[in-house]
């Protein structure tokens, strides 16, 4: 009756049989009209089979276990290769706490038994039993333990529940943590005739049902705490990637850490760009200014999307940068400091444009320097914000008047007269102050990438010292900078120095061999607070193992990882990482020409259907 009652709710229950069976007839299409759908309808399986051993839910089969033994001593962090296993399963751990008193009356009782059985043995000449002594010490410092509130008893059950598809998968999930835990002599047991009990106990509703429990004391209860998985899971910043062994969100803000700067290891194709791209587009949305240092013009597009700026540098490019510009000293700073510096770095860019420089040609150029910036009236009293910088060409002028300097002006003049002058010998004419910032050289020639990545870096840090703001600083394909002296010592200063003006750099290269020849190479990955490496090849993976200490699982892992996967480090913690991205991020950050190919497509009939309708 209390069925039909449900049943018929407010309806008024027909008597007779034939009555009550016409209603029943008409009322699943009442319920179905009336199109009412509660959260237990929808969290519910499709089917459910209890079995002694198992539960079917749906298309999934579940089986739940419980601790029945534990060690003598329980380690730290017992738990975690249960916590990291990559497997589908749920825990819950119930902890009820014992009344102290009553606990008390009953170790009295078991003291003085196990005191009982070892004066017995005494008594009758046997030997002593190992196991009853050690009972009785761990009895007597529990108890008195207990006795000066340092410890509290507990009755702890701890249920596990895994999922698979299929008996066998089940089968293989049971029997690997059946390992796990016996290797530490920790044994479970299947809640027989119990699953249904146990899956009620397991799923979040806070209720005891198999009521399983081991007594333990206050220090091995902490060992079982469960949050004890390498997450990198902070309040604040962004989404890196997925955890691979436990699925949980790699979360992090590298201006939390103490230096901004990161490294980034990767084979080509392996998805550093992506990655990298993906990191940007994230950060612009927490109000980071982000300055990329693009070979390969692979950020144009992102540039677009977010209305940044896209400088493209080249000997036939209408944007020029003159390296004699001088930034406005800072409040810290004094206009000797800044015009001391500039000279220092013009004199690495010669070095570098020269192909290098006796002791006595150094000295010369150091002083030719100075002395053109004199003929502009720039001296270390001067107002920088007023100044008109001078050009390549001055200083040339100035060398010209040098005693010496013939062999200096000779390989100068292809800079100021010759098919390179256009890149050089011009005011600059650039401007950062957008959000997004991206320098491509691409189109350089290839014996100029290093002088354009210089000065363009140069310019950079001279715009970056004007006023303190949150950035990041991209240098994609490093190698190019690692592969002379002065380029390399510059980019290990910026990482060096860049904390001080907010500034993390991000340096990315798929040659780490060559990387790791600079004697800067290494200085720069211990600067760099944050490291990712993804797939690497086999004639690499010996150095990085031996610069990152890996251990040999690592190394197999980076030689077998797919496309975006690999190991994240920041600071002492570091995880296997996967790089994820919805569709949207997708499509504006991918390299893949394929896609590129069909993106534009798309674009294209896009712009041809509205052009067609606006006719």
């Amino acid at each position: 009756m209390d069925f039909l009652k449900k049943l018929f709710g407010n309806k008024k229950i027909p008597e007779n049989k034939e009555a009550r069976a016409s209603v029943l007839a008409v009322l699943p299409e009442e319920i179905y009209e009336s199109a009412t759908l509660e959260l237990q309808d929808v969290i519910a399986p499709s089917a459910l089979k209890i079995e002694p051993k198992s539960i079917n839910l749906g298309d999934k089969i579940a089986r739940t276990f419980f601790i029945i033994s534990y060690p003598r001593f329980l380690t730290d962090n017992w738990f975690s290769p249960i916590i990291n296993l990559d497997k589908v399963f749920d825990i819950s751990i119930f902890i009820h706490p014992i009344d102290t008193s009553l606990v008390l009356r009953q170790f009295q009782k078991k003291v003085a038994e196990v005191q009982s059985q070892i004066s017995v043995r005494a008594a009758k000449g046997m030997v002593r039993d190992p196991m009853l002594d050690t009972a009785y010490e761990d009895l007597e410092g529990l108890r008195n333990n207990l006795i000066q509130a340092q410890e509290k008893m507990f009755d702890v059950g701890v249920y596990i529940t895994i999922y698979a598809d299929n008996d066998l998968e089940l089968f293989k999930i049971e029997n690997e943590i059946k390992s796990l835990l016996e290797s530490k002599l920790i044994y479970i047991k299947p809640a027989l005739f119990q699953q249904e009990e146990g899956f009620k106990s397991v799923i979040p509703i806070n209720t005891d049902l198999l009521k399983i429990h081991q007594k333990l004391n206050s220090e091995p209860l902490s060992s079982i705490f469960p949050f004890i998985s390498s997450d990198l899971t902070s309040d604040k910043g962004i989404l890196y990637g997925i955890n691979r062994h436990n699925s949980s969100l790699v979360i992090f803000d590298r201006f939390s850490l103490e230096n901004y700067n990161s490294v980034t290891f990767a084979k080509s194709g392996s998805g550093k760009s992506y990655a990298t791209k993906l990191e940007i587009l994230r950060s612009l949305m927490f109000d980071t200014d982000v300055i990329v240092i693009d070979p390969e013009r692979e950020y144009e597009f992102l540039t677009e999307t977010v209305g940044g700026r896209y400088f493209n540098i080249s000997l036939s490019s209408d944007h020029h940068i003159n390296p004699f510009d001088l930034p406005i000293p800072r409040e810290d700073e004094t206009a000797e400091d800044v015009l001391r510096s500039n000279i220092i770095n013009l004199v690495g860019l010669f070095r570098l444009m020269l192909g290098g420089l006796t002791p006595e040609e150094d000295s010369m150029i150091d002083r030719a320097i100075s002395e053109t910036y004199a003929i502009k009236d720039i001296t270390p009293e001067s107002d920088f914000s007023n100044i008109d910088p001078p050009l390549l060409s001055d200083f040339e002028m100035v060398l010209a008047g040098m005693d010496g300097s013939d062999s200096v002006i000779a390989r100068l003049v292809k800079y100021t007269k010759g098919s390179w002058a256009t890149f050089l010998n011009r005011p600059s004419n650039v401007d950062i102050n957008k959000k997004f910032v991206v320098f491509s050289v691409r189109d350089m020639e290839d014996e100029l990438k290093p002088v354009a990545m210089y000065i363009v870096m140069h310019y950079i840090w001279n715009t970056i010292r004007k006023n303190l703001k949150k950035r990041l600083l991209v240098v994609d394909e490093a190698w190019w900078m690692m592969k002379s002296e002065d380029t390399a010592s510059f980019l290990y200063s910026i990482a060096k120095r860049g904390r001080k003006y907010y500034l993390g750099l991000s340096t990315i290269t798929q040659d780490a061999a060559d990387f790791m020849k600079s004697s800067y190479g290494v200085p720069i990955i211990t600067n760099s607070s944050i490291q990712l490496l993804l797939k690497q090849s086999p004639t690499t993976i010996d150095i990085l193992q031996q610069t990152f200490n890996l251990t040999d699982e690592e190394k197999y892992l980076l030689l077998e990882s797919s496309v975006g996967e690999g190991i994240f480090f920041a600071g002492l913690k570091h995880v296997a990482i996967k790089i994820v991205s919805s569709y949207t991020e997708d499509q504006i950050i991918t390299s893949d020409p394929s896609q590129i190919l069909s993106n534009k497509k798309a674009k294209q009939e896009q712009e041809a259907r509205e052009v067609a309708e606006k006719r």
